[in-house]
This record gives C-alpha cells, sequence and structure tokens, in this order.
C-alpha cells in the first residue's frame, strides 16, 4: 500500500509520502516545535523523520517539494536537509533531497526577506544552474528573464520544467503506481496576445495513488485562497478534465482560513464560492478524508475564537469542511487534534484497495460523518 502522514505541527504543514515501491516524497517542511518548552504538544519533525528513514536504511528523499516561501512550509529546512551549494550545509547526518520541486518564484523572487528563504533559494538557483536535481513549476517563458540575466539558455533547462496541465516526469502510474498532476502556478490568457501568470509562488497538485487497478486521488492545496481555488476550476473545467479535481484526500488550504473558501467570514459557517463548492461537493468522493493542518478548531466565543488578527484556523470554516464530510459520509481531521488535543500525534492515511482508510489508532479524533464506509462498487 501507499500512504501518507500529516504531522502536528501547529499551523504548519509537512506531509511525507511513502510509495509502495519504496519510494518517498517529503511536501514542503516546517519543524515548529520549540524543544525548550516541554508543553509544546507539537511533534519532534527531525526526529520523526530520522527514525523513519533509518528504519528503511536510507539517508535521503527521492523528492522534497517545498510549495511556497512561507516560513510555516521551510521552518528548519535548511539545518535538517543537505544543500549542495555551499560546504557549511553539508554534514554527514543532514538528509539529502535527490530532486527538489519548487514553484518558478523560489527561484525568480527577489530578495527574500526571510534569511532560510535566502539559504532555500540559493540551493534550488545552484541546482537549476547545474541542470540536475531539481523540477520547477511554472510557464517556461516566466523564467526567461531570469536565466538570460544569469547566462543560461532556457532551451537547455526545458527539461526541468514542468507547467500547469502536465505530470511531474519523475512518476508514473506506470512505474510507480503514482502520479502527480500540476494544477499551479498556471497562467490565464487575458486576450490573443497576453497571457497573465498567477499564484506563481505556490505549488498544488493532485496526486493519482494506484493499487490493484484501484485509484485514489488526493489534492494538495498549499495555501490556495478561494479566488486561486475558483480559478483553477474553471481554467481545469474549460479543458474537459474534471477528473482531475475528484478527490478522495484533500490536504485542505491555508490551515483551514475561510478565506479559502470565500470572502466572508460568517457567523456560524462560511459560504463557499460557487467554483469551490463545486470542488468540494462535487468532486469529493465517497468516504472522503479532509486533513486541516492547523491548531485545534477554536470553540466559539473562546479568545482563540474572537482572535482581532483573524488567524486560522478558522471555526466557521471548519463547520463548512464538516459539513462537506457529511455529504461525502467521509471525515474530517486537524493535525492537532488526533487522536486526542492533549495528546497530539501524526496522521497517517493508508491507501490500498478500499481507497484511503485512516489508521485505527487515530480514527477516534476525527468528525466521522458516518460509523461505516458504504461498500463501493466495482
Amino acid at each position: 500500500m501507499h500512504k501518507m502522514t500529516f504531522f502536528p505541527l501547529g499551523n504548519a504543514d509537512c506531509c511525507r509520502i511513502d510509495l509502495e515501491c519504496g519510494k518517498k516524497l517529503l511536501f514542503d517542511f516546517a519543524d515548529t516545535r520549540d524543544p525548550e518548552d516541554e508543553n509544546d504538544l507539537r511533534c519532534d519533525l527531525t526526529k520523526e523523520l530520522r527514525e523513519d528513514l533509518e528504519e528503511c536504511n536510507r539517508d535521503y528523499f527521492d523528492v522534497v517539494a517545498f510549495s511556497h516561501l512561507d516560513k510555516d512550509h521551510f521552518s528548519g529546512a535548511t539545518e535538517f536537509f543537505y544543500l549542495e551549494h555551499a560546504k557549511k550545509y553539508q554534514g554527514e547526518d543532514r538528509i539529502k533531497m535527490n530532486v527538489m520541486w519548487v514553484p518558478a518564484a523560489l527561484i525568480t523572487e527577489q530578495g527574500p526577506d526571510d534569511d532560510e528563504a535566502r539559504i532555500l533559494q540559493k540551493e534550488a538557483r545552484h541546482r537549476f544552474r547545474e541542470g540536475k536535481g531539481i523540477r520547477v513549476f511554472s510557464r517556461p517563458e516566466r523564467l526567461r528573464q531570469w536565466c538570460e540575466e544569469n547566462g543560461i539558455k532556457l532551451d537547455d533547462r526545458i527539461r526541468m520544467i514542468t507547467d500547469a496541465g502536465e505530470l511531474a516526469p519523475e512518476f508514473s502510474l506506470s512505474t510507480d503506481k503514482v502520479e502527480f498532476f500540476v494544477h499551479s502556478p498556471f497562467a490565464v490568457r487575458q486576450d490573443e496576445n497576453t497571457v497573465e501568470d498567477r499564484n506563481e509562488d505556490s505549488l498544488v497538485m493532485q496526486v493519482t495513488f494506484e493499487i490493484d487497478m484501484v485509484q485514489t486521488k488526493a489534492m494538495l492545496l498549499a495555501d490556495s485562497t478561494h479566488e486561486i481555488l475558483s480559478d483553477i476550476v474553471d481554467i481545469t473545467r474549460s479543458k474537459g478534465n474534471d477528473h482531475r479535481l475528484e478527490w478522495d484526500i484533500a490536504k485542505l488550504p491555508h490551515h483551514c482560513s475561510y478565506l479559502s473558501i470565500g470572502p466572508e467570514k460568517g457567523e456560524s459557517k462560511t459560504k463557499a464560492v460557487e467554483q469551490v463548492e463545486w470542488l468540494y461537493k462535487e468532486q469529493g468522493q465517497d468516504g472522503a478524508i479532509a486533513v486541516s493542518t492547523s491548531k485545534p478548531i477554536p470553540d466559539a466565543g473562546t479568545d482563540e475564537d474572537k482572535d482581532k488578527d483573524d488567524q486560522p484556523p478558522h471555526r466557521q470554516a471548519a463547520e463548512y469542511y464538516k459539513e462537506v464530510a457529511t455529504a461525502l459520509r467521509g471525515q474530517f481531521v486537524v493535525t492537532m487534534e488526533h487522536p486526542t488535543s492533549k495528546a497530539p500525534k501524526p496522521i497517517v492515511i493508508e491507501i490500498g484497495r478500499t481507497k484511503g482508510t485512516l489508521k485505527k489508532s487515530v480514527l477516534g479524533a476525527a468528525y466521522v460523518a458516518t460509523s461505516q464506509r458504504a461498500p463501493r462498487a466495482g
């Protein structure tokens, strides 16, 4: 079977994908736990990942993807990974990345504010210059100016660039029983002569797993806003690719923020814009699992619920996702509530002939819309 593991890191992201063939991928890395705080319930991410790699007798991931340059998606990465651009990041205990997956902005963005972001950018740029160990997700023309400014022929790097609407070539259903379809970064045609790049800083994918001819589909939605999701839905549907938005598992965007659903938070439940409603309720499959990588959902009337800075997670957004789970006879789970908010553990979803299933040890914390999944046709 394949596995997806979501780690309890507060409002931060890290998802490990273990393929049946033995390959391992990591989507984002945020080592957020404070080792000096004995009351910090977030997991020790480096310990979790190292122990898993040691059990498999390896010191590398086949792919490490950084969905975008926000701290809650790369915190601690420059201390954990072996970086090829400078010897000071090459200690024997560092974990190697055979291939980095990054959006174009991780290479082209001018002067990131964060020190660690700048180091990661240097690594991505080094690999792109060297022509190995990296895949950049972008419209190729988006990188032309940067290539010209850095003495690189874009045509010599085309094989390392994958645009929206294409499959990442590192994996295939025939060889690895998995494929990664790229939804973002993407561009929108404004008129006959103008193409506008959108969401160039965020990586959104549909993952299709296969076991014994049974396919399970997962949406990895990064920090997408409802505007970006609406564009993705509109573009995908216009090309007749509705199936590329089907999902059995969804990594929900931006730590359960209402802004990923609609423009207004709402009193008790966020109202979804039309395209987002279609994505979740029409494209979600029977028994689907929706994962919020976030702090616990606040109760109504609490200080967290009244947060003046309006930081996620939002109770109203969670109510919408629970409604989706009910409609799909599925489950809504929160990383920092699983199996309990007092003792959160990694969420493990096993993927096999019955599609995605939460490991039994963590089923108790899920918002379960139905006590038993209905039999699947076929």
